[in-house]
């Protein structure tokens, strides 16, 4: 507790440090011939030790000053503000500190020696302010360390902090892919369902009615693609898996229940693959039949599925080419990152016979 106090209080206890060793300093220079003198100069010394933290080289050589002053004017000191003064240069951890602290101590222990002090009185007083020199330098190592502790500390709470910001916008943009794929896709398929049921509804009530079905399950598909993608599904719900490209069979047939003629053909021998490659790979044809739906007026659509050193996809139509699509929309900005993320590539493009063709190339 009294620690902490007086680490918030620094001047304080430079305040009471100055005070002190002035104390014991007068004290002492009232047993010598020149009193009046050691008390002037040992009040010096102990003044300027309230700058010994912002100025600790100085505050040394002018108390190493005062002090050979106070010898030389034949009262002996006791160097209490010199071993303060060398103590706080030791904790400043300065480069020149140790020369400067050494130079003080030795014109100290010289000038004592010269004015016939004796050998022991002297050789106590340089190891009395050798003492204090290592003490300090003992206590400013301990604080760098401390220091570089708590700025260790903080750096890897910073980078902790930007590896959350990081991972929490990788999960908005990735949630933001699936909503996009799901969501326009599902929309897609209602809005070409709902246009035939219009356009049969008098003639063909039966077949009004297959196209409202369609719309129904694909609605409903949708939403439990939500559900899943939001992480909302009730506890009664069970979890449906992702989908991957064993379920291409049912998009395809979903596709066509629109009247687009869609093919599938798979090559290679297919294999287990990673769950973040099966979903996207499923996601980019899911995007691509349903950029095709709703930008190309395409008749046909082909999807080619090849399994080798890499998982290649294309997807191809019959429809306006480069309207489909071709320019920086969400789709194929999403279908890129996809790809992307994986270490693969993506490319749409008018095909050169007319229509629009899609070719993805995932490592395996």
């Amino acid at each position: 507790m009294i620690w902490t106090w007086l680490h918030r209080h620094p001047r304080l206890v430079d305040l009471g440090l100055a005070a002190a060793t002035f104390a014991v300093g007068a004290a002492a220079a009232t047993r010598h011939a020149h009193p009046v003198a050691g008390i002037v100069l040992g009040a010096l010394a102990s003044l300027v030790l309230l700058w010994r933290r912002r100025r600790p080289a100085e505050v040394v050589a002018a108390v190493a000053a005062a002090t050979i002053a106070t010898i030389a004017s034949g009262a002996w000191p006791v160097p209490f503000q010199l071993a303060i003064a060398v103590f706080s240069l030791g904790a400043a951890q300065a480069a020149y500190a140790r020369r400067v602290a050494a130079a003080a101590v030795a014109a100290t222990v010289a000038t004592l020696l010269v004015a016939g002090q004796e050998l022991g009185t002297t050789a106590f007083h340089a190891l009395f302010l050798a003492a204090a020199w290592f003490l300090g330098d003992s206590v400013g190592s301990r604080r760098a360390y401390v220091r570089e502790i708590e700025e260790k500390a903080a750096r890897l709470e910073r980078e902790r902090e930007s590896e959350a910001r990081r991972a929490v916008a990788e999960e908005q943009a990735r949630i933001a892919r699936e909503l996009h794929d799901i969501v326009a896709h599902a929309l897609s398929v209602i809005v070409v369902q709902a246009g035939a049921a219009d356009d049969v509804f008098e003639r063909a009530p039966g077949r009004a009615r297959a196209a409202i079905r369609a719309i129904d399950a694909a609605a409903r598909n949708a939403l439990a693609d939500l559900r899943r993608v939001l992480g909302t599904l009730q506890e009664e719900v069970e979890y449906r898996p992702q989908p991957g490209l064993a379920a291409l069979d049912g998009l395809i047939e979903q596709v066509r229940a629109t009247g687009l003629d869609v093919s599938l053909v798979m090559e290679g021998a297919s294999r287990p693959l990673p769950a973040a490659v099966d979903l996207s790979a499923y996601r980019i044809v899911q995007e691509a039949l349903t950029n095709t739906l709703k930008h190309a007026q395409a008749t046909r659509a082909s999807v080619r599925v090849r399994y080798g050193d890499e998982l290649e996809l294309e997807i191809d139509d019959d429809g306006r080419g480069a309207v489909n699509g071709a320019g920086g929309g969400n789709g194929l900005i999403g279908m890129r990152e996809r790809a992307a993320l994986l270490g693969g590539t993506l490319e749409a493009r008018g095909a050169a016979g007319g229509g629009f063709r899609v070719v993805a190339r995932i490592p395996v």
